[in-house]
């Protein structure tokens, strides 16, 4: 489902080039959650971006569903973010001026193959919200809840196109002990109801422990 082979990223900072990653091998299978651990400043958030079509590398293939997502097209690329990946960030990035169920539709508003089915998906948002225990929330703004309820809704906002593939780097990461692991227990939730391959990036080996897989990034490389 996803297989990245001999990743490489470097950034230029000056005169220097700073090695991020320096030749990544990693697969996916369908319906497996797998966890990278690591550091801050190790390039695990790089190494997600990479993955999932938000960060060109320097070097090496991302496959996924069999497609080279670096040999297709902007738009092409695009429609796979949309359709067929979800990201659940550290900072929810929830949008200010909108209440929560208008962020949650805000990838089904985008994608304009889906225009005839808005209320479709606006039924099917009402009833993920009702599971992750925001129902009471909807009409509320992200400035109005508390950092799990913002996460709780970003997870929702990536779920909402039935993605194949999840992606979450550090979810928890601004959140208590109790909130993150209420929001690791739905993320492996959903991993396991739905078959929902899942990607965590985190440096809480302990969270981590939830995953099938627990790989290391050390040196810009991965150790199972």
């Amino acid at each position: 489902m996803l297989e990245a082979k001999n990743i490489h990223k470097v950034y230029n900072h000056g005169h220097k080039a700073i090695r991020v990653l320096a030749g990544v091998d990693l697969s996916i299978k369908e319906g497996e959650f797998a966890a990278i651990v690591g550091p801050s400043g190790a390039g695990k958030s790089t190494l997600l971006h990479i993955l999932g079509g938000l960060d060109n590398p320097n070097q090496g293939k991302v496959i996924f569903q069999n497609l080279d997502l670096y040999s297709l097209s902007d738009p092409a690329l695009c429609k796979i973010r949309n359709e067929k990946i979800g990201f659940v960030f550290q900072f929810y990035h929830l949008l200010s001026e909108f209440m929560v169920l208008e962020n949650v539709l805000i990838p089904v508003l985008i994608n304009t193959e889906l225009k005839n089915k808005r209320s479709q998906q606006k039924k099917k948002a009402l009833e993920l919200l009702k599971q992750v225990g925001l129902a009471g929330r909807i009409t509320h703004f992200p400035s109005q809840l508390s950092g799990g309820e913002q996460q709780r809704a970003a997870i929702v906002r990536a779920l909402i196109n039935q993605p194949s593939l999840l992606l979450c780097d550090e979810p928890t990461g601004n959140l208590d002990s109790k909130s993150g692991e209420e929001i690791i227990s739905l993320i492996k939730g959903i991993n396991l109801e739905q078959k929902m391959s899942v990607l965590l990036v985190t440096h809480n080996l302990e969270l981590a422990k939830v995953a099938d897989k627990i790989y290391h990034l050390k040196d810009g490389v991965l150790v199972n």
